[in-house]
Formats: structure tokens, sequence, C-alpha cells
């Protein structure tokens, strides 16, 4: 991954929602790119790690458990602290920049029928 990444041609490139692909790496960290339509995200968390979410375009409703939930629109970044309870849909695709260390399930430890291994989250 030692390549230019333009991220409006990646995310072209992109046909599956709910499918994250690693666009680069910082350190111990994914730099992921994803197409978000609809609800399948299920209720989830990541034990030990913070997750960083960006919204390219489109708009991304946010849910915490026993929280108010937000919508978050075009260029908002939000942080999702490790150990707590979330999901995310969208009623129009909405892409998104997450940023999650390289032990991070996308999906926490809640397999779903998006769930996907980190070798199918490689941008082809």
């Amino acid at each position: 991954m030692n390549s230019k990444i333009n991220i409006p041609i990646a995310l072209k490139n992109i046909t599956n929602h709910f499918s994250p692909k690693i666009i680069g790496e910082v350190n111990d960290v994914y730099i992921k790119i994803v197409k978000i339509l609809g609800e399948k995200v299920p209720w989830h968390n990541h034990k030990n790690e913070d997750e960083l979410f960006y919204v390219i375009k489109g708009s991304l409703l946010f849910e915490i458990e026993g929280k108010d939930s937000f919508i978050m629109n075009k260029g908002d970044l939000f942080t999702v602290r490790k150990g707590i309870n979330h999901r995310v849909s969208s009623d129009k695709e909405c892409e998104i920049m997450l940023i999650e260390n390289k032990t991070t399930a996308h999906t926490g430890d809640v397999k779903s029928e998006i769930t996907k291994s980190i070798a199918h989250q490689i941008l082809e």
C-alpha cells in the first residue's frame, strides 16, 4: 500500500454496500472507505479500540445505545470510544472513511451478514 489513492475514484469502484475497503495504513491503524445504504449494521462495540468516522458524502444516522441518535453530514467527524455500543445506517447512499486499529473487527464480536474479514477488506 505504498501508492497514491484517489478517494473519489476508489469509492466509485466499490460496488457493495457495507463492505469496507482498506486504502492505507499508518503505524497500527487502517484507513478504510465504505458505502452505507440501509440498516444492516448491527449493534456492536469495540472493547479495546476507538473508531473514527468521517462522512465524505451523504448523511449517516449514528446511534449510541442509551443516548439520542444524531445525523452526521458531509465533512462531519466523530470518534466512538472503546466499549460504546453503536450502529450506523443511511436512507440514501453515504460514503464514509473509517480509521481503526488493525485489530478492530468492523462489527466487533457480532457476526452478521455484513461482517468481513481483513482479507475481504483489501482494496483491489
